[in-house]
């Protein structure tokens, strides 16, 4: 591995991170995500110890709690990577590990899958109970299509919460970035939603995860349309429809999975309670979703991780020789 001009064995970023990336997305594939001990897991008890401790039902003290939290994941981020800074295998190693700690495409996928396999064999209760490991759906409200709908629609929104937003922060901002991403995603899941607690409280984790995801969600949704089984009709809808979503994020990306994968995604749906009546994502063009729909889709995310890879680790290699050669 090269190491910088200030001596040997000195890690260069831009070689520890297409490293690092590449051994921590591999080690998800082929194990999922850390069955003990999960660090976002660690994570999420820390934030809502915070949001004990500082909840009130106003947008200041969301944004200290945001800050808080978001700010101490990137600082042990720092921290960590400090410490690794003369050690080239080090510096590797903990970017493998943060890489496998907060990409989750493999454990989304197997969810993916057992629902699919349950809703394949007619067993729609079993499909229901596991249907919220996925999402924040009602599952009591949904039939058999409609959880084939959420599926594939929870499938698509977090390839780029879960993998690829991760990926394209890790080569923006190292350990750091990885870190702080989904320590912004994490918060935004936890507090960003629309209850009478979090209206408030959760507005700045939501505008932050809103701005942390943008980029991410437009490399997925170009990814997914570049590597579908209908460019074309992906590249239609993501141009038509995105707008119509009512996130920012997850409109590019679902209304190009839906074109790639020739379904109709959005419509009413229900979480909590609250009844949504969302605008149809390839509705010209699309059927309803099947159940083979589910496998497809995995299949789809798991090629957009694999290019986001490349792209994030070829960017940074890029940059890094343009860096060099301009010094």
């Amino acid at each position: 591995m090269p190491a910088e001009p200030g001596g040997p064995g000195v890690p260069r970023p831009d070689i520890t991170f297409a490293y690092g990336a590449a051994a921590g997305l591999a080690g998800d594939l082929l194990l999922g995500d850390p069955r003990r001990g999960h660090p976002v897991a660690v994570f999420g008890r820390a934030a809502a110890a915070v949001e004990r401790g500082l909840w009130r039902d106003h947008r200041g003290w969301g944004a200290l709690h945001t800050a808080v939290c978001t700010g101490g994941a990137v600082a042990a981020g720092a921290l960590a990577s400090a410490c690794t800074r003369r050690s080239r295998a080090a510096a590797v190693a903990l970017t493998a590990a943060a890489t496998w700690a907060v990409v989750g495409g493999t454990s989304l996928g197997r969810e993916a899958r057992a629902i699919g396999g349950a809703l394949a064999a007619g067993d729609i209760e079993v499909a229901r109970e596991r249907l919220p490991h996925l999402c924040g759906r009602d599952p009591q409200a949904l039939d058999g299509p409609g959880i084939a709908r959420a599926v594939v629609e929870s499938v698509a929104e977090n390839t780029s919460d879960a993998v690829v937003g991760a990926l394209f922060w890790g080569a923006v901002g190292g350990v750091p970035g990885l870190v702080g991403f989904r320590a912004v995603n994490t918060l935004d899941a936890m507090v960003g939603h629309k209850s009478p607690r979090h209206r408030r409280y959760g507005w700045a984790s939501a505008r932050l995860d809103d701005l942390a995801g943008w980029p991410g969600a437009r490399l997925t949704a170009l990814l997914a349309t570049a590597s579908g089984g209908d460019p074309r009709g992906a590249a239609r809808a993501w141009h038509r429809d995105a707008a119509k979503h009512p996130s920012p994020n997850a409109g590019p990306v679902e209304a190009a999975f839906a074109g790639a994968l020739g379904v109709r995604l959005g419509g009413t749906l229900s979480y909590g309670g609250r009844v949504e009546h969302r605008p149809v994502l390839n509705g010209g063009a699309g059927r309803a979703v099947e159940v083979a729909d589910i496998e497809r889709a995995v299949r789809l995310s798991r090629r957009v991780g694999v290019l986001a890879l490349a792209v994030c680790a070829g960017g940074r290699l890029a940059a890094g020789a343009l860096r060099r050669r301009r010094s």
